[in-house]
This record gives C-alpha cells, structure tokens and sequence, in this order.
C-alpha cells in the first residue's frame, strides 16, 4: 500500500511540476518566438531588443537567487504556483502593449515570475525521489523546457499566419493563469505532508545565447527564411530534450557505479564531456553555416547543440543540489543558478551590442571563446571539494 501511495503521489506530482514548467518556459520565451511577426509591426533594433531580453534576465537572477532561499523557509507548491499565474497574467498585459519601455518593465516583472519556478521544483525532486534516482528525474522534469522550446517556435510560427502576436501571448498567458490553480491543489511539499514517511538519504561509499538570437543569426547575417530560423530552435530544443535525458541516466549510472564522494563528483566527467561537445558545436554553427548551407545540416547543429548545452545546464542544478544538506538544497542550487542568470543577463543586451556593432560573427565569436574557457576552467577544478561543511561518517 505504501509503495502504491508512493508511486501516485510521486506521479501525479511530478505531471503537474512538469506541465506547470512547460508552461513556464514557455511564457518565458513568448518574446523570442513571436519577434519576427512583432517586428513587422512594431519598429526594433537590436538593441531594443537586447534591452528586452536583459530586463528579463536580470530579473529572473533575482527572483530565481531570492526563490532558491525561499524555497527552503516556506511552502514551494505555494511559490510554484504563484509565480505560474504571476507570469501568464504578465503575458496577457504584455500583448495589449506596444512600446519599448512598457516591454521592459513587463518582461522584467515576467523574470521576477519566472524565478519562483525552478527551485521549489529541485526541493520538491529531492524530497520524493532517492539520490540514486534524482539526476535522472531532474533531467526528465529538464526536458519541459525543450518541449516548450521545440515546439513554442514552430506553433507561434503556424499561429501568426492566422493570428496576430497578441493573441499568441494572451492564449498562452491565460491556460498559465488556469494551470496555476491545479499545481497548487496537486502539488505536495513532501511525503509526510500526506502522511508517508519521508525519503531518508543513505550514504554511500566513497546558454542561451543560441537559444535567443540563433533564429535572428540564420535569418539576418545568413539569408535563411523565418521558418528555417523558426525550425533551427526547434531542433535545439529537441536535442535538448535528448541531452538532459542522456546527462540524467548516464550521470544517475556513474553515481551508482562509484558513489558520492566529498572530492569531485562521479556526474563531473559526463559534464564535462558535453561542455566540450557545445563549443565544437558552437564553433561550427558559426563558421559552416552560409546561405545555400542544407537545411539538414543547420538543423543538425542545432540538435547537437542543444543536446551538449543542455546536459550541463540539468547537471549544474543537480550537482549543486546535491552539494548541501537537504534543508539548505534550495538556497545552494540558488547560488549557482544566480551565476547563471548573470550569463543570461549578459547575452542579452551586451550580446546584442556588440551584433550590432561588429555583427552577429563577432558576437557568436566571443560566445565561443567564453564557451570554451569555461570548459578548460571547469576541467580543472574537476576534482575540488563538492561538499559544503564538515561530513560525518553519515553524511546527508
């Protein structure tokens, strides 16, 4: 009976985090699905544009920074579900506007939204699922923001042609409102709050730069047409999907197969190795890629680079989730995402600058050093301590 009850629960929460989180990412990145058609009515450059997308990400660093200490004070279902409905509601008044700095301050008030969606999701993973099964769960729940992202392009593409940018924001802004009400009656905090026992831990032995401007790369500097750049996002968004699974299992398997350790971390080699895999990616996105260039293989990198920046970004969430002890799980993943969203901010309207100065070549440049510093950088640090404070014999 109780494994019944466990296996329900468990279900029933994890489907409402994961439509609740689709939905999410989804009114996150309405801006960058529908801007071709919101450019056609309304005048945008690139640094507008950059602004936009900037205000939003500075935001979400807060709020997401602010969310991950909350999340281990107070209820997270409550913090989920307010920030769902805080950013559909957004979306609906975002599309009855049509001036920059109303965009702005709208989108920077969506970032404060979408920062309360992330963490109380890894709170709530690491209180229903064991550690030997938590990358592999956090990497599926990963996967709704791929399925938002590969098909949030193609659907607002298909729409516009029937429907103005509006609609689309106010459709989407308003089944968030609605869902918001079901993750709050579904979703539970943990086990004992519906009278199971709690997962006790055993020890064991011992970007986004692409995924913003990429379609207006291929469309601007490349001469693709707005649905190869629409289908280029779509295909990122699919191999991503794939990479989170992939970094999930196979990170899930070396924990098995090794054990936690205080020093370095059995999940670090599998990072590492798609941390390389998104430069090489990145690299020949940038230097392959012209106008008579096959839609095949443009729509190849895409998939290989989101299959290798994605893996990273579910195992950065994971590792550092579980580098604290389970009260404070929400504040580490915090921290980390925090430096995330400050690259988030930056490739935003500094990215943007400098596409409009120096054009998008130079800009998907720098994003390819930066990339590959990181992975050099983070290759060396392999083997530091990944645990926070003094570990007794029987470490959380």
């Amino acid at each position: 009976m109780a494994t019944a009850s466990y296996g329900y629960y468990r279900g029933t929460i994890f489907l409402a985090m994961f439509v609740g989180y689709t939905l999410y990412y989804f009114n996150r990145k309405t801006f960058s699905f529908v801007m071709p058609s919101l450019m056609q009515e309304i005048k945008l450059d690139k640094d507008d544009l950059g602004m936009i997308t900037s205000s939003q990400s500075l935001a979400y660093a807060i709020s997401k920074f602010i969310s991950g200490v909350l999340s281990d004070q107070i209820s997270a279902r409550w913090l989920f579900s307010i920030g769902l409905c805080m950013v559909g509601g957004i979306n609906v008044v975002f599309s009855w506007s049509s001036t920059i700095s109303v965009f702005c301050a709208l989108w920077f008030l969506n970032g404060l939204g979408q920062g309360l969606g992330w963490p109380p999701c890894g709170r709530v993973l690491r209180k229903w699922f064991e550690p030997s099964q938590f990358g592999t769960w956090w990497a599926v729940l990963s996967c709704s923001m791929n399925l938002a992202g590969s098909f949030g392009p193609i659907i607002a593409t298909v729409l516009a042609q029937s429907y103005s940018w509006r609609v689309i924001l106010s459709w989407s802004g308003m089944t968030s409102v609605a869902f918001s009400l079901a993750c709050l009656l579904l979703i539970k905090n943990e086990p004992k709050d519906v009278g199971l026992p709690n997962i006790e831990p055993v020890a064991k032995k011992s970007r986004t730069a692409c995924t913003d401007w990429g379609q207006l790369f291929l469309i601007q500097d490349k001469g693709q047409s707005t649905l190869t750049g629409s289908s280029f996002i779509s295909a990122l968004e699919v191999g991503g999907l794939l990479g989170s699974l992939a970094a999930g299992f196979l990170s899930d398997r070396a924990v098995a197969k090794q054990g936690m350790r205080i020093y370095g971390n059995p999940r670090h080699f599998v990072l590492i190795c798609m941390m390389a895999g998104m430069f090489v990616s990145m690299y020949l996105f940038r230097v392959t890629v012209a106008p008579d260039s096959s839609q095949l293989w443009i729509f190849t990198l895409g998939a290989a680079f989101g299959f290798s920046s994605y893996g990273p970004i579910a195992l950065f969430g994971v590792i550092a989730n579980e580098s604290a002890p389970s009260k404070y799980c929400g504040t580490s993943h915090a921290i980390v995402a925090l430096m995330a969203n400050i690259g988030g901010f930056l490739s935003g309207l500094p990215f943007s600058t400098i596409a409009k100065h120096h054009g998008w070549e130079m800009a998907f440049w720098v994003a390819e050093i930066t990339c590959g510093l990181t992975t050099v950088g983070f290759f060396l640090l392999r083997n530091i301590r990944t645990k926070m404070g003094h570990m007794s014999q029987k470490a959380d």
